[in-house]
């Protein structure tokens, strides 16, 4: 932050990722009561609008280029698999998340991988037509930073 920065609210109190679910009980289902995502609120209209907003915890935006959208492909799945989003959940388990889930109607892609950036990651097709991974990080953020290819976007302008 810099110091003209101080004092001024952020620009964005909020990341929401709308989602449209044909399906709309099984996908409240999968990530409400399987991935354990509470539910923030819910609203009802006319013509059985429904809507659930479920607290995702803190929210992030990842912009990958192409190259690093193929090369997570490769490390989490063996080959290209991932639409242009993809959903991505941090779990204290990935392992007994990715059995939860897929005992809740999700289909494995691929098993939990160790990354090169020290995380285990699992893929799934989830609900709501959602490619989604778990990921479990296996380092702190301060040990992370010391890997190879980590640091800040910013820096690397500079």
């Amino acid at each position: 932050m810099t110091t003209e920065d101080a004092g001024r609210p952020p620009a964005v109190r909020q990341l929401r990722l709308v989602v449209e679910a044909e399906d709309y009980e099984a996908a409240v289902a999968f990530f409400r009561d399987a991935l354990g995502l509470p539910e923030q609120a819910a609203f009802t209209g006319e013509g059985d609008a429904r809507v659930v907003i479920l607290d995702a915890g803190r929210a992030t935006l990842e912009i990958a280029n192409p190259a690093q959208k193929r090369m997570i492909d490769e490390v989490e799945v063996g080959r290209q698999v991932a639409p242009k989003m993809r959903v991505a959940f941090e779990v204290d388990d990935s392992r007994s998340a990715t059995r939860r889930l897929v005992s809740a109607g999700a289909t494995e892609i691929a098993p939990p991988t160790v990354t090169p950036w020290q995380s285990l990651n699992a893929r799934l097709d989830a609900p709501a037509g959602l490619q989604i991974t778990l990921f479990q990080e296996l380092l702190g953020a301060d040990e992370r930073s010391t890997l190879d290819g980590f640091g800040a976007d910013r820096a690397r302008e500079e």
